[in-house]
């Protein structure tokens, strides 16, 4: 700067107006200059932190959505079988007490639930937060903003079931058979029970209304479950490959 003005009042003692006003010109040029590849430089600085933070986003997303893979795997194999036990036991009815096999017995006793349990707190978080407007992509924004939605619809359906088992068909279930039978047959701590206990009535059972009518309503809620947990399946992989390119793994 000091260069700077040392010409400046040069060229004004040498009379030298023209002169003077390229100078000046040409030096307010290189000021604005220098501040435009300054807010650059800012800029580009800015963009940096922004990718950096809107890559761990990605990761965490990313980390969250195999988890929910697995999950969701097992959950439509567990289901998938579910629903075949069920048919099997629909079958059963009209059967005569003699004809249901031990093997449709332990069928019958073991109705087999467990709860959905899906991750959604690093999409919410994204959700909730200026976190979103970091991510560039507007197909995975559409993507992540709506997957919550479908989760809770997944649930819902588990929450029907899980009512079904617990409040309609579990108590049936004990107002029909013993639980004994669904102790270890070779364990002598049992002989007692297992000799005197009352017995099952697995014909009554079976030709309940109430029972029948929780199967059918079990079996129709699980195949809802099963429709539903694949499409939420094959969006979790869209949107897991999406990440995937957005980190630049390879696919």
């Amino acid at each position: 700067m000091t260069v700077f003005r040392k010409i400046r009042k040069k060229l004004l003692g040498s009379g030298k107006l023209k002169s003077y006003l390229v100078y000046a010109f040409g030096e307010i040029l290189l000021i604005a200059i220098g501040i435009l590849i300054a807010w650059k430089i800012n800029d580009l600085n800015e963009i940096r932190k922004n990718r950096i933070v809107e890559l761990k986003i990605y990761e965490s997303l990313y980390d969250e959505l195999n988890t929910n893979l697995k999950i969701l795997n097992s959950t439509i194999d567990r289901y998938s079988s579910n629903s075949k036990s069920l048919e099997h036991t629909m079958n059963y009815i009209g059967l005569t007490s003699n004809e249901i096999t031990q093997g449709a017995r332990d069928t019958i006793v073991h109705i087999n639930y467990s709860e959905i349990n899906l991750l959604s707190g690093a999409l919410n978080s994204v959700i909730s937060t200026t976190k979103l407007e970091l991510i560039e992509s507007d197909s995975l924004k559409s993507l992540i903003t709506n997957y919550p939605s479908e989760i809770q619809r997944l649930k819902s359906i588990d929450s029907k079931i899980k009512e079904i088992v617990l409040d309609r068909l579990q108590p049936t279930l004990e107002k029909h058979l013993a639980l004994k039978d669904m102790l270890a047959k070779d364990n002598p701590k049992y002989t007692r029970i297992k000799t005197f206990g009352e017995e099952s009535n697995y014909y009554d059972l079976l030709h309940s209304k109430d029972y029948q009518n929780s199967l059918v309503d079990r079996l129709l809620q699980t195949e809802n479950l099963l429709t539903s947990a694949k499409k939420l399946r094959n969006r979790t992989q869209v949107m897991s490959i999406k990440l995937k390119e957005e980190l630049g793994y390879e696919l």
